[in-house]
């Protein structure tokens, strides 16, 4: 009965979608109030609708109801009550489920906070919201039904993944699908703004929330995927260059260009088309990734289902919408003409150098995505684009950034002087030159990569803390306090990124790799650590067997570990995991993987000492934090905008 109810809520949550987009458009489009006024109360219905329907199907699962075909095919009765829970969306057709609660959830949020807004911008943003979510609706309803029955239920279910059977997994879709899904408000506020004709000031402050709202959600879900990659899989790195995960990485630069793009739209009405097109293709990659992961086009590890059919649902779907907006984006783009000007030599210039490359990194990560798929289609060749290709082809662009970064931040608007702008910068860049004498002289002999990664991220980070303080002027501390949050967020992500380039560039030029086979009792040398096999033992767990190794590790004779990496086998789907063990440091990480037994006796184990490995995910939390910091001063910025327009209002 509750399967019932919940495939019932989400029929109707489709009816209000269809209802929420035709209504309020054409209420925009006539000057009718009542019609406009009427997406309010839709989208706050329909995201109570889809609520209903993804409750009732995560009651299937934690309940273990397996007359529901889905919780048959991805949930087991012994699994731990986590991942009951998590296995609502650790499939094909609850995850897209939970993609659109996520975007009826954003809709809602824009009706219930979105009163500042003029009435036909809010009808026609939600009007073109609930649109995305009909496709959607169409397509689970007729492709993708969670909620169909088995005529004799089985005693028992097949099981979820093993892989996604992880405490970091579990989380990282719902963060991951609120950036992809956070992506379609700019979406909607580009189209929505195309059809009223008018993009200024007002519409660049209006949209920036939203966008800086799922950078920071993709920034998290970008970050746990790469955690869990990290520690679970057991292969000691930490970004494969997937195509999954280049799905995500995509719209996470557009996205970032936008949130910069945006900035000049509010402070110089220039950019506007550029701005208006990052929009689109933000959330037009958004929908590129839910295409890969979900038509079988691409091979990835990642992905939920290889279904052509609905891959070609999904593909029509990113046509309309993508192509539509397109489509108006160039029937409207005579009418976004810039009012400001400015010099090469600005922040104006700067900050149009910043998007042309994250825009460009985009499209080099796109181009390797896809180039196995159009080689196959043009030239019946079957390749492979790995990281070597991504690594020489995307780096450039992010040390050019890494770069502008802090001189951009300082340099005046409209006409600017580099030599002027330096100035502050100049404790930033001694400090610069000083760690990367300190890593030169420690890792002299080894690769250069370390040195200009430490000292790019060096610059990043004391970049951001020169200009705080150019900020405060004359005050000094005493206005350090009084700064906007927004200042404050800007410097957190900046540095954020500096952390996370140090991080990435000393893992990659230090890491120490040891493979061999080791015998019970034996000890071996790793980069200065004796690492010692105790024990190998076979153990019983909740739905799995597990070999669990019991490795000491030591240094100079004093114990510094006792590590227990597993490597573990899930009987109901017969498929084994590595799950290594590690011990973490702020400055090095100490990572064990057991292997399999060996011919002639001992076992096979990887030992890896990671130096700086955390550094990586520190940065993006500090790059997510510095968003929230920011997002936390909208109100602020919305109320003295508002203040402003009133106040140029009454003088009128």
């Amino acid at each position: 009965m509750i399967a019932e109810l919940g495939h019932f809520a989400l029929i109707l949550a489709f009816a209000v979608s269809l209802f929420q987009t035709i209504v309020p458009l054409i209420g925009a489009a006539r000057g009718w109030p009542a019609w406009m006024e009427a997406a309010r109360p839709a989208a706050v219905a329909q995201f109570g609708l889809v609520a209903l329907s993804f409750m009732a199907l995560t009651v299937a699962f934690v309940t273990s109801d397996f007359s529901v075909r889905l919780v048959y095919e991805n949930s087991h009765s012994a699994k731990p009550m986590l991942y009951k829970f998590s296995g609502v969306w650790g499939n094909h057709e609850g995850s897209m489920l939970l993609w659109v609660m996520i975007l009826s959830l954003f809709g809602a949020a824009a009706a219930l906070f979105g009163s500042h807004l003029p009435p036909s911008l809010r009808a026609r943003v939600l009007g073109v919201q609930a649109s995305i979510g009909a496709a959607f609706y169409a397509f689970i309803i007729f492709t993708s039904n969670p909620f169909i029955r088995i005529d004799v239920p089985p005693f028992d279910g097949r099981d979820l993944n093993p892989l996604l059977q992880d405490p970091g997994l579990a989380f990282h879709p719902p963060f991951l699908y609120l950036g992809y899904v956070g992506l379609s408000m700019a979406f909607s506020f580009a189209v929505a703004a195309l059809l009223e004709g008018r993009v200024d000031a007002a519409w660049a402050r209006w949209v920036r929330p939203w966008t800086l709202a799922a950078w920071m959600f993709l920034t998290i879900g970008i970050a746990l995927g790469s955690w869990w990659a990290y520690y679970e899989l057991g292969w000691g790195g930490f970004w494969f260059w997937d195509p999954v995960e280049n799905a995500s990485f995509m719209p996470w630069l557009l996205a970032a260009a936008l949130l910069h793009s945006a900035i000049v739209v509010e402070k110089r009405e220039v950019l506007k088309s550029w701005t208006i097109l990052l929009a689109i293709m933000g959330f037009g990659f958004s929908l590129i990734g839910t295409f890969i992961v979900r038509s079988g086009v691409l091979t990835s590890v990642h992905s939920f289902a290889s279904d052509p059919a609905r891959g070609t649902f999904i593909l029509g779907i990113l046509a309309v919408f993508v192509g539509g907006a397109l489509t108006l984006f160039a029937a409207r783009a005579p009418a976004m003409q810039a009012r400001g000007v400015f010099a090469p030599v600005s922040r104006e210039g700067a900050l149009v150098l910043n998007n042309i490359l994250l825009a460009v990194a985009a499209f080099v990560v796109f181009i390797g995505t896809v180039w196995p798929l159009v080689a196959e289609m043009l030239f019946d060749r079957k390749l492979s684009v790995g990281a070597p290709f991504f690594e020489k082809a995307f780096t450039p662009f992010m040390v050019a950034l890494a770069l502008i970064l802090p001189i951009g931040a300082i340099i005046p608007w409209k006409r600017g002087n580099i030599r002027r702008a330096l100035k502050p910068l100049r404790g930033a860049l001694a400090l610069t030159l000083a760690v990367m004498l300190l890593v030169f002289a420690v890792s002299t002999g080894r690769s250069g990569l370390a040195v200009i990664g430490a000292g790019l991220g060096s610059w990043l980070v004391f970049g951001a803390a020169a200009e705080l303080w150019f900020r405060t002027g004359k005050s000094g501390f005493s206005r350090l306090s009084r700064l906007p949050r927004a200042d404050w967020g800007k410097a957190l992500a900046h540095s954020g990124l500096g952390v996370a380039f140090i991080g990435i560039s000393l893992l990659m030029a230090w890491q120490v790799e040891d493979i061999r086979t080791a015998r019970i009792g034996e000890t071996f040398p790793v980069a200065g650590y004796d690492i010692t096999l105790d024990a190998v033992e076979e153990v019983q767990g909740p739905n799995y067997l597990s070999t669990t190794a019991t490795l000491s590790v030591a240094r100079d004779g004093r114990p510094v570990a006792v590590l227990q990496p597993e490597k573990r086998v899930y009987p109901v789907q017969a498929m084994p995991t590595t799950e290594a063990d590690i011990d973490n440091g702020l400055f090095r990480d100490i990572y064990l993987v057991i292997g399999d037994p060996q011919e002639g006796g001992g076992w096979a184990v990887r030992s890896y000492i990671k130096p700086f490995a955390n550094w990586i995910w520190l940065g993006c939390a500090m790059m997510a934090l510095g968003g929230l910091v920011s997002l936390s001063d909208r109100r602020w910025r919305v109320a003295a905008g508002e203040k402003r327009r009133m106040a140029g209002v009454s003088a009128e």
